[in-house]
């Protein structure tokens, strides 16, 4: 089986600049490997949607494809009248989510929840690595949280694999 290796550093554009400066400076830098099946995935999304792919991944816990695009490249990814997500998910047979990448963490966690209408995304006063999510009403909150905190913690190993944040919380 062939499979691709991605280094990512801390919002990282460029890989190679980065790989080489955290060796230098000794940051630490997540290893994604894809496969040839996520290979094939990603390819398939660009040549339907036209828009560059920065991750992918199965998200077992929804149940859906994520595909994570670079920034600005949402409204070409969605297509008019969101007819590439319908083809998509024609095609992979599977429910999809586009995300938009953001080098702010808390745009990014904010792009994540989406579609629900997270009031705010903050950073805790007292540890600047914990998250704090306003959630608004409590039909929103009870949807981020999930039963027995599913959601949450999977959303906390999906913002990891860019960002280094050691909780996520709801309030």
């Amino acid at each position: 089986m062939q499979e691709a290796v991605r280094y990512f550093g801390v919002g990282c554009t460029k890989i190679n600049y980065w790989h080489r400066l955290c060796l230098y400076v000794g940051c630490p830098l997540t290893k994604i490997v894809y496969d040839t099946n996520a290979m094939q995935a990603m390819a398939l999304f660009e040549n339907i949607t036209r828009a560059k792919v920065k991750d992918y991944f199965d998200d077992p816990v929804q149940g859906r494809l994520v595909f994570i695009v670079l920034p600005g490249e949402l409204w070409k990814a969605l297509g008019k009248g969101s007819s590439n997500v319908k083809r998509l998910e024609q095609a992979f047979k599977k429910k999809i989510k586009i995300v938009e990448f953001s080098d702010d963490v808390l745009k990014f966690i904010s792009n994540m929840a989406h579609p629900l209408k997270v009031k705010s995304v903050t950073r805790d006063s007292a540890d600047q690595e914990i998250i704090v999510i306003d959630g608004g009403d409590v039909q929103t909150r009870g949807l981020l949280i999930g039963r027995n905190a599913k959601n949450l913690r999977n959303l906390e190993v999906n913002v990891r694999r860019f960002f280094d944040v050691k909780e996520i919380k709801v309030v």
